[in-house]
């Protein structure tokens, strides 16, 4: 099985869904504060910004939009690496349980194919540490803690282990390089921007591409020494 293909196939989806689902909420927002047709703001006195409701709305929605992303693609970085893990005939999750409870889904395959199949982590091209915050943000928003709000945060545990995270809007990445990030009231929303979710795609990419040779160079050993 051409496992890196799939894996491509996957992201080039995530990619395109992305781009088309966001597309409607980012116009609608962009005419809003343009003024444009059908959001000229009416004649009022009351001070409220016209359509603020039909922004938020529209805001929301794209957050989501980019978090549905990253749920995606940390599900296709999973099957990616269940899928070498049965083809090699590893029992990944069994045999290496306390380093995927410690550290996750990342954490605990670095060790079992480091063991299992000798990948030598330190010399991987790909940025481990924003691939390891796709995981994180997936985990947070498929279980919100809120019903009364879409906002996702991020979780304190997950800002222990990564104090800046790589998902986060310009404005509190920015207090937190003025250092107040330690002082805001809530925890930092978990924010996926267009420009965000293409740089995880990447890093994702670039760690498949890598294994790749790594794990083919495996399986046919293996096959070899069984013929």
């Amino acid at each position: 099985m051409d496992v890196l293909f799939f894996l491509k196939d996957r992201t080039r989806l995530i990619r395109q869904y992305y781009e088309l689902a966001a597309l409607p909420f980012a116009e609608i927002m962009s005419k809003i504060e343009a003024e444009k047709e059908p959001y000229v703001p009416p004649y009022s006195e009351d001070g409220e910004p016209p359509f603020i409701s039909e922004w938020i709305d529209a805001s929301e929605l794209l957050e989501v939009t980019g978090r549905c992303c990253i749920s995606m693609l940390s599900a296709s970085l999973q099957l990616y690496f269940k899928t070498w893990e049965r083809e090699l005939g590893l029992s990944c999750g069994k045999d290496f349980h306390a380093a995927f409870r410690k550290d996750g889904l990342v954490g605990g395959y670095q060790a079992c194919l480091a063991e299992r199949v000798g990948i030598d982590w330190a010399s991987c091209p790909a940025d481990l540490i924003i691939i390891e915050q796709v995981v994180l943000a997936r985990n947070r928003d498929q279980h919100p803690e809120s019903i009364t709000m879409l906002r996702v945060a991020h979780a304190e545990e997950d800002r222990r282990r990564h104090p800046q995270p790589f998902f986060m809007s310009e404005r509190e990445a920015e207090l937190f390089e003025d250092g107040n990030g330690p002082n805001l009231f809530m925890s930092p929303s978990l924010h996926v921007s267009r420009e965000k979710l293409i740089a995880a795609i990447e890093q994702v990419e670039c760690l498949c591409q890598w294994l790749e040779e790594k794990m083919l160079d495996t399986k046919y050993t293996r096959r070899t020494r069984r013929d």
